[in-house]
């Protein structure tokens, strides 16, 4: 029966997912919506001390395709979000997560678009770095653009969108009780990266399953090998026997005299 590998996309999202839950980015937590699915993941975003974010924990999902990283993924914020690069539906609107194609019309160069040495770590950066510094040349959220500009451009003074996001970061709270989740608040607090404790051994498992089958696949190359290996060398001593010659594979006899 012939064996069935693994998508590499799965093996490079058991990988990432390993690396980023044993060294998280700050202010990140990872998990994913289901144990059994590497396409769907759970991202719990803590917002950035001193900024409008403080004190927020806002819950988003990620969701890959099955050709990643040749492909980029969607990035959904959960919570409800006002921002000027995230959409009503929470899909956030930026450029490391848009296809690599060439669109003049967008603004955009190529090279500021999805390619496959991105990965989640760097979309983790993008997206946070998207919080603090909106894009308002391309909104996702006309509105809110507009809002943020009257309050960057007036230095704090138009509060009308630091007030939106303040209300929107105090009910985030609740989904924190719910999680038993403790919001850092401070600076040291958010640069300190902690290890996600797995929920059971499920992802370990799926992680030993994908290397178990990478080694299953090098043992059936090498197996193949060695049989058809053998099967060589019966073929040529079945020729010898068949001949007037005989191979000696000993030059030596035991009293160490050569051979006449």
């Amino acid at each position: 029966m012939a064996h069935q590998s693994t998508p590499s996309s799965q093996k490079a999202l058991m990988m990432e997912l390993k690396s980023l839950q044993e060294q998280p980015v700050e202010g990140f937590r990872i998990t994913l919506v289901e144990e059994s699915d590497l396409y769907n993941w759970e991202v719990a975003i803590f917002g950035p001390p001193n900024t409008l974010y403080e004190g927020g924990y806002f819950k988003a999902h990620i969701k890959f395709p099955v050709d990643y990283p040749y492909s980029p993924p969607t990035f959904r914020f959960l919570t409800k979000m006002w921002h000027p690069n995230i959409y009503e539906n929470g899909d956030v609107c930026i450029s490391i997560l848009h296809p690599p194609v060439d669109d003049p019309q967008s603004g955009e160069l190529p090279s500021e678009r999805w390619n496959p040495t991105q990965n989640v770590r760097t979309i983790l950066l993008s997206v946070i770095s998207l919080l603090n510094e909106p894009n308002t040349f391309s909104p996702a959220n006309v509105d809110a653009s507009v809002m943020f500009r009257k309050w960057r451009d007036s230095k704090g003074k138009d509060k009308e969108y630091a007030e939106i996001i303040r209300k929107q970061v105090l009910s985030t709270a609740a989904d924190a009780d719910r999680d038993n989740v403790k919001v850092p608040t401070t600076l040291a607090e958010y640069c300190v990266q902690t290890r996600v404790p797995s929920q059971d051994s499920s992802s370990d498992l799926l992680y030993d399953d994908l290397y178990d089958d990478d080694m299953e696949e090098d043992e059936e190359d090498e197996d193949e090998s060695e049989m058809e290996s053998v099967g060589e060398a019966g073929a040529i001593s079945a020729a010898e026997d068949g001949g007037t010659s005989t191979r000696h594979y000993d030059d030596q006899d035991d009293s160490g005299n050569e051979e006449s």
